[in-house]
C-alpha cells in the first residue's frame, strides 16, 4: 500500500489467500465452513457501532504510532478478507483471479491505493459480457471499504420489498449516528433452486421475483453460502415457514445457510430486531441435524457461557428435557466413535474442534452416559498417564472426571498440574478442572492453595484464575466470595487494582438481588480507594441492569420451552 490507511490491501488479501491456499493444498477441507468459522462470523460479531471503523481510513486520520498499531486489528484482517470473499463471489472466481493477476503484474515492485485495485478489476469486467454490475466497481466497493459497519437486510416476502439499514447491536428508533447505504449483491435460492444474482443499490427496493405465494412449499433464502457481508432479517411468517421446512427436510437448506439462518436469527433477536421466540422456533428440528458445524452455533446461542455457569432452577429442567431429546442422536453417534478410537475423527476438522461443546453441554444437562464417558477417559488416564485424553475434549473430560470423583480424582489433577512435562495450556486445563469438584471442602482447600506461592505457580495470574474458576461455579460462588472478603488485605497487597477489578467483575456476574447489590456495595465502600470505588460502583450498576435483562430473557425462554417441551 502507498500509506497505512490502505493496510487492508496487504493483510485482508493475506488472510483471504490463506484459506484459498489451504483448500488448494487440502481439497477435503470445507472452504466455506472454515472461512465462515474463522473469519466471517467473528468479525460480524465485532463490527458494531461502538468499535466499528471503515476498512480504508482517510489519510489525514492516520497520525502517530498509536494510530498505526490500532490498524492491525480484526477489521483490517478479517473484514478485509470477508469483503474480498464477497467480491470474488459476485465477480466469479475466474474473473477475480484474472483481475488480481493483472493488478499484481502492473504494480510489482511498486505501491498502490485501493483505487488501483478497483481500476484493474473494472478493466476485466469491461472486457467481458458474462458478469453485469449495476455501477462501477469503485462505487460498489467503496460502499464497503469507506463506511463503518455493515447492513442488515429486511425482506417482506409478500411484497418482495428489501430494505437495508446499518446493523446496531441494540436497535432503537433513534439510531441515526450513521445513515449508510451499501450496494449489496444478493445471491438467493427459491425452493432449493439457485436464482440469478440481484443488487440492492438503494435504501429500499422492490424485487417482484421475490414475492411468494401462501403455499408452505414456497420459500426463499438470501445470501447463499454466506458470501455476502450482511445479515438477513426475514418477516416472522417466513421465518416460521423456514423453521417448518427444517423440520421436514433439513438438507433442503445448505449447511452453511442452516448455520447462518440460526446465527442471524439469534443475533437479531438479541439486538431487538425480532422476537426471541422466532429464533427458538428454528431449534425444533435439531434431532435431524447431523452437522457438528451447525450444532456448535446452536449451542453457543442457546447456552452462552454466562448461562452455563448459572444453574437456573426454573429454566434448567425444561431446557434439559427439550435439548437432550434433540441432542441424543448426534451425541450417541460421536460418543460411540470416540469410545472406539478418537483417531477416527482425524480427517474431520470441525468434528474435532466442535465436539467439546457438544460433550460439555450433554454433561452439563446431566446425561448419564456423558458423565460416564468423562469418568472412563479420566480413570484410564489416572491408571496410566500415557493414556492421554484427546486434547480437543480434554478440558471438559477433566472437569467432569473431577466432578464425578472424590479427593482421589482431584489430587490426580493437582499432581498433573505440577508435573514437569505440563505445558502452560495443560496447567490452565488442570486449574479449571480442579474448580469443577462438587465437594465444598476441596474448593476451600483449593483456594487456600492459591495463596501459597510454593504450591501454585508463583505468579498473580494463577491465583486470579483459581478464584475466577471457583467463583464461576454454582457451588463455588459463595465460597469464592467468602474467601475474597476474608483475605482481602493479602489479595490487595499482591494484586493491586488490575486483577482485583477483573475479580470483582466476575463476582458481579452473580448479582441478581438488591440484597446482593447492597452486600457488594458495602464491601466496596469499606475496602476500596475512592477512584476504584467509583469505577466498580458504575460496573456494579451495569451488572445489575445486565442481569435484570438476562432474567427477562430466561423467563421468556422458560415460558417458550414449557409450551414446546413435548414437540
Amino acid at each position: 500500500m502507498n500509506w497505512w490507511n490502505d493496510l487492508w490491501l496487504n493483510e485482508g488479501f493475506a488472510s483471504y489467500f490463506e484459506y484459498i491456499g489451504a483448500s488448494y493444498m487440502e481439497p477435503r477441507l470445507p472452504l466455506n465452513k472454515i472461512f465462515y468459522y474463522h473469519i466471517l462470523q467473528p468479525v460480524l460479531r465485532e463490527d458494531k457501532e461502538i468499535a466499528a471503523r471503515s476498512l480504508s481510513v482517510r489519510e489525514e486520520k492516520i497520525k502517530g504510532t498509536f494510530s498505526l498499531i490500532g490498524l492491525f486489528d480484526i477489521f483490517t484482517y478479517s473484514k478485509g478478507a470477508s469483503i474480498i470473499w464477497m467480491l470474488s463471489s459476485f465477480l466469479t472466481e475466474r474473473l477475480f483471479f484474472k483481475a488480481v493477476s493483472s493488478y499484481l503484474k502492473a504494480f510489482s515492485f511498486s505501491s498502490v491505493n485501493q483505487d488501483d485495485l478497483w481500476t484493474h478489476i473494472q478493466m476485466v469486467v469491461d472486457a467481458q459480457n458474462e458478469v453485469q454490475l449495476p455501477t462501477s466497481v469503485k462505487n460498489i466497493m467503496d460502499s464497503w471499504t469507506c463506511q463503518n459497519g455493515f447492513p442488515v437486510l429486511t425482506i417482506n416476502l409478500s411484497t418482495g420489498i428489501i430494505s437495508q439499514e446499518q446493523f446496531y447491536n441494540k436497535k432503537a428508533e433513534n439510531n441515526t449516528t450513521y445513515n449508510n447505504t451499501w450496494i449489496v449483491p444478493i445471491s438467493w435460492i427459491r425452493n432449493g433452486s439457485a436464482q440469478p444474482l440481484v443488487w440492492l443499490d438503494k435504501s429500499s427496493k422492490m424485487f417482484p421475483e421475490m414475492q411468494i405465494s401462501d403455499s408452505e412449499h414456497d420459500w426463499i433464502l438470501l445470501n447463499m453460502n454466506m458470501t455476502g457481508y450482511y445479515r438477513v432479517n426475514y418477516d416472522p411468517l417466513h421465518l416460521k415457514r423456514l423453521a417448518q421446512l427444517l423440520e421436514k427436510d433439513p438438507k433442503a437448506i445448505p449447511v452453511v445457510n442452516r448455520l447462518h439462518l440460526i446465527d442471524d436469527a439469534f443475533t437479531l433477536a438479541q439486538a431487538g430486531y425480532i422476537e426471541i421466540e422466532s429464533a427458538f422456533e428454528l431449534t425444533k428440528y435439531l434431532a435431524k441435524e447431523d452437522e457438528m458445524f451447525v450444532w456448535y452455533t446452536v449451542l453457543s446461542n442457546l447456552i452462552p457461557d454466562n448461562l452455563e455457569n448459572i444453574l437456573n432452577y426454573e429454566l434448567y429442567p425444561f431446557l434439559k428435557k427439550y435439548l437432550l431429546k434433540r441432542m441424543l442422536p448426534i451425541y450417541h453417534y460421536y460418543a460411540s466413535i470416540i469410545r472406539q478410537s478418537f483417531d477416527a475423527l482425524s480427517d474431520y476438522y470441525f468434528d474435532q474442534i466442535y465436539l467439546e461443546k457438544l460433550i460439555n453441554t450433554a454433561c452439563w444437562l446431566g446425561l448419564q452416559d456423558c458423565l460416564n464417558l468423562s469418568s472412563e477417559f479420566y480413570t484410564k488416564w489416572m491408571e496410566n498417564p500415557d493414556n492421554e485424553i484427546p486434547f480437543t475434549i480434554k478440558r471438559t473430560v477433566c472437569c467432569y472426571g473431577v466432578a464425578m470423583g472424590s479427593d482421589k480424582e482431584w489430587d490426580f489433577a493437582w499432581k498433573m498440574y505440577n508435573h514437569n512435562n505440563s505445558t502452560e495450556t495443560d496447567k490452565n486445563i488442570m486449574l479449571f478442572a480442579m474448580s469443577c469438584t462438587r465437594e465444598s471442602w476441596l474448593l476451600y482447600r483449593y483456594l487456600q492453595y492459591s495463596l501459597n506461592n510454593s504450591l501454585l505457580s508463583s505468579n498473580n495470574t494463577s491465583m486470579s484464575i483459581v478464584i475466577s474458576n471457583v467463583a464461576a461455579t454454582e457451588i463455588g460462588q459463595r465460597i469464592a466470595w467468602g474467601f475474597v472478603t476474608e483475605n482481602w488485605l493479602l489479595l490487595n497487597e499482591r494484586h493491586r487494582n488490575g486483577i482485583l477489578q477483573k475479580l470483582l467483575r466476575i463476582m458481579e456476574n452473580f448479582v441478581n438481588t438488591d440484597l446482593q447489590i447492597q452486600e457488594l456495595q458495602l464491601f466496596y465502600n469499606t475496602t476500596l480507594d475512592e477512584d476504584l470505588r467509583i469505577a466498580t460502583t458504575e460496573t456494579l450498576q451495569f451488572a445489575k441492569f445486565a442481569n435484570k435483562e438476562r432474567r427477562k430473557l430466561i423467563a421468556r425462554f422458560t415460558d417458550w420451552l414449557q409450551k414446546n417441551i413435548d414437540d
